[in-house]
């Protein structure tokens, strides 16, 4: 069975954002670093990868899956949970107009592309176009 414990723990994003949490913040922290964990985890098992085993290979990949793990946790923390985060945001007053961008649609965890990346985990698409149609039934024509 794989490792099932967090890549960062509440030291790693104290350490980052340079905060102190008190213990519901912490509680919180925890429970965020274990869910991104697993997260990458998963994202890592969808592309045929065992991120554990990378990471036990020995090379730099622990410090950063580290970082991108306290990267993902502090963008959680620093969404607001007492409101509907959005981008951007607009209102008019005799049109009864109100328009904004969600920061994320569905809220929650998210991790960028450019985070699974860096990470080798982000899924690469391949394919070819013949435009010539000079393959055709297995025989050259």
């Amino acid at each position: 069975m794989a490792d099932t414990t967090a890549y960062a723990t509440v030291t790693d994003v104290a350490a980052f954002t340079g905060n102190t949490y008190t213990a519901d913040e912490q509680a919180r922290i925890n429970s965020l670093c274990a869910d991104v964990s697993d997260r990458l985890r998963q994202y890592a098992l969808d592309v045929g990868k065992d991120l554990d085993e990378m990471i036990a290979s020995g090379n730099p990949l622990q410090s950063v899956v580290k970082s991108v793990t306290v990267d993902v946790v502090v963008r959680c923390l620093a969404t607001p949970t007492d409101e509907t985060p959005m981008t951007q945001y607009s209102q008019s007053a005799l049109g009864y107009s109100v328009s904004g961008t969600y920061l994320v649609p569905g809220g929650g965890i998210f991790i960028k592309n450019s985070e699974l990346k860096i990470l080798g985990i982000k899924r690469q698409r391949y394919g070819v176009i013949e435009p010539y149609d000079s393959w055709h039934n297995g025989n050259l024509n």
